[in-house]
């Protein structure tokens, strides 16, 4: 039995009870019965709502995962990254393939084969930044005090 057939229920009561509905206590009963039913419909909608919804985000749920794994080339049936060159799963992947010449995320072996980025230091701050080459000689805008400099 739903919400909707118990308020349906209780009002179906109290008309077999031949309430005086002219009387104090029959107007309560009855605009209380009529209360649950409007609740009781409200309720069904909402839950219809929630059904909706629910099947949205499922599809929506189903088309990131898609997206996911044609952005990243994963194949579920491959445990091997293909994001970096660790052996991790796609979704866990939270490592850093560090370079070891440099500060920097990228996968180099030595100083010839870096990275387009140059190591500089905030002259307001001090904070270190790795600056892309092209902007050598352009206004640098500093991510930790947002001052700008020129290297």
């Amino acid at each position: 039995m739903n919400i909707s057939e118990k308020a349906a229920y209780i009002k179906g009561l109290m008309e077999g009870m031949n309430y005086d509905t002219n009387s104090n206590e029959g107007k309560l009963f009855k605009a209380i019965a009529n209360l649950l039913e409007d609740i009781s419909l409200s309720i069904l909608d909402l839950e219809d709502e929630q059904a909706l919804t629910n099947e949205y985000l499922e599809e929506l749920d189903m088309d990131l995962g898609e997206l996911e794994a044609d952005f990243y080339e994963c194949d579920d049936d491959d445990d091997d990254c293909d994001c970096c060159d660790c052996d991790c799963d796609c979704d866990d992947c939270d490592c850093d393939d560090d370079c070891d010449c440099c500060d920097c995320d990228c996968d180099c072996e030595d100083d010839d084969d870096c990275c387009d980025f140059f190591e500089t230091e905030c002259p307001h701050c001090g904070e270190k930044l790795y600056v892309d080459n092209a902007l050598d000689g352009e206004e640098i805008e500093c991510p930790s005090c947002n001052k700008t400099f020129t290297e």
